[in-house]
């Protein structure tokens, strides 16, 4: 029967060999071997790096959440979400990659210029009303970057959607009864957003 009570550092797996099988400027896929607190070992385990993004609910001036509809190829499906997409890099690195250092952090978007723009790009709407609600890891099991979650208040539509070239999405105005309906009938169908949207009801901003 396996104890319950190491401290942290010796619940620490080591990491014992390392292969990149993808490394480019999108992903860096690895395979790795451990060895665990109790000396055993275990392979193969699965991690990557990618970009690390942000997510905005979003809110126009009459309370509705704006949403996009668009394919995501994990579930071969139309899905409807909010706002998301990566923070820029102006190093060509692409992602974290272990982990920032502040040098690091000086040669990549600020997340709240990354969310302003993902906004305006993907739905022309424009907001002078932003909360940051919390920074949080993507998939702590098998990946290592980070999703920037905000909200945008009583936002305008100042100008049309500049979608990149792999980009083809619809923009939704949803009611909050809506969004919820769609929550709960497992039709939402990002774990990240929804967490989001419950942490802006949490704290009363709509």
């Amino acid at each position: 029967m396996k104890k319950n009570s190491l401290s942290d550092e010796q619940l620490i797996w080591e990491e014992v060999s390392c292969e990149h099988l993808v490394q480019d400027e999108w992903i860096d896929f690895r395979r790795s071997s451990y060895r665990f607190p109790d000396g055993s070992m275990y392979e193969p385990f699965y991690s990557y790096s990618r970009r690390d993004y942000v997510v905005i609910v979003a809110t126009d001036e009459a309370g509705r959440l704006i949403c996009v509809r668009q394919f995501r190829q994990g579930l071969s499906q139309v899905t409807t979400e909010f706002c998301a997409g990566g923070i820029e890099r102006f190093d060509g690195k692409g992602y974290r990659g272990g982990g920032d250092t502040i040098e690091d952090e000086k040669n990549r978007e600020q997340a709240l210029e990354a969310a302003k723009r993902e906004l305006m790009e993907e739905t022309g709407y424009t907001s002078d009303e932003w909360t940051h609600l919390l920074t949080e890891p993507s998939n702590a099991t098998i990946a290592d970057n980070y999703a920037y979650l905000f909200f945008a208040k009583n936002c305008k539509k100042t100008g049309e959607q500049h979608l990149d070239d792999m980009e083809f999405l619809n923009v939704e105005l949803l009611e909050p009864k809506e969004l919820e309906e769609l929550i709960y009938r497992g039709k939402f169908q990002q774990a990240i957003h929804t967490l989001a949207w419950f942490m802006v009801k949490d704290r009363g901003l709509v």
